[in-house]
């Protein structure tokens, strides 16, 4: 909101044609500092907001209008009792548009309706106005032979409680014997509970913890004292044990290998049985690498070595 939106809502905005001769601000653009709740003002009637005293019926369509409900109404004054004003409000019912009259009656402290509606009459138990049985039964008290019928009954109700009472007078005493040490002794626990608290602050942020730990119980200790983590060696114990249990019991079956490893034995006796080929076609003369070079270097090098061979 700018600064001319905001001292004009709070009616501090003064235009330039206005002079301090001139009045008020109401007063120089004609207006009532009520607005439109003064516009009858003139007849004696201010619009107020009214909320109904209690439940009523409304007289054109005998709908019920609850209590605490608010009402545009117009207030004026209709006679005087003594020094005391006697003020009606009118409005208009909201299921109906009937006109409900309510004045006040400053003889009886409340509020009658005049015309447009009726109040409803509702009936209480005297079981739900307890306050009201109690004054009823200190009225009663108050008569000699009503104290007399019950005299008895109180007394046996007073021997029962009275073990009840002493004992918690008793326990009151004790507590507030001696108020230094009760003092003492409550502010002793809480400069340790404060202590207590810096410790495990002071622990959560060294181990880098955004939350305070809860103190060390023996329970949690004996829990983390029975969990075990599996190492290395005792994953590799647990494959061969259970590689023992998976093979056979039989002779034949005691030198079977695994898939992996006699692949491995046969690239072997494959590499042998090469290099044994090779061999013979070289001591035959009759071989050459494939691996090797096709230059004339290398060629000379099979020439000379078959001619030394052959020679032997």
């Amino acid at each position: 909101m700018s600064t001319l939106s905001a001292a004009r809502a709070d009616n501090f905005y003064y235009p330039p044609e206005w002079t301090p001769d001139q009045g008020s601000l109401n007063k120089f653009q004609g207006q009532h500092p009520l607005r439109e709740r003064a516009r009858k003002l003139g007849e004696g009637i201010l619009i107020i907001r009214f909320e109904m005293p209690y439940n009523i019926w409304c007289g054109g369509c005998n709908s019920m209008i609850a209590k605490g409900v608010r009402f545009n109404a117009e207030k004026k004054q209709v006679g005087n009792y003594y020094s005391t004003k006697i003020w009606s409000f009118a409005m208009k019912a909201p299921c109906c548009k009937q006109e409900i009259v309510i004045q006040t009656d400053p003889q009886n402290c409340e509020y009658v309706i005049t015309s447009g509606a009726q109040k409803k009459v509702e009936e209480y138990d005297e079981k739900t106005l307890k306050p009201w049985s109690l004054l009823l039964r200190k009225g009663k008290l108050a008569d000699p032979f009503y104290r007399l019928e019950h005299q008895e009954v109180d007394l046996q109700k007073k021997k029962a409680a009275e073990p009840l009472l002493v004992r918690l007078q008793r326990v009151s005493d004790a507590r507030h014997a001696d108020d230094y040490s009760l003092n003492k002794t409550l502010r002793a626990q809480i400069r340790g509970h404060r202590k207590r608290v810096a410790e495990e602050e002071a622990a959560s942020r060294k181990l880098g913890l955004g939350i305070r730990l809860l103190p060390k119980s023996e329970e949690d200790t004996a829990a983390a004292s029975n969990v075990k983590f599996k190492t290395k060696f005792d994953k590799n114990r647990k494959d061969k044990r259970a590689l023992i249990k998976a093979s056979s019991i039989f002779p034949e079956s005691s030198y079977s290998m695994s898939s992996s490893s006699k692949k491995r034995l046969e690239l072997e006796a494959k590499r042998r049985k090469i290099c044994a080929g090779s061999a013979s076609s070289l001591l035959r003369g009759g071989f050459k690498a494939s691996s090797l070079s096709k230059t004339p270097s290398s060629a000379n090098k099979f020439k000379t070595s078959t001619v030394s061979v052959r020679k032997l």
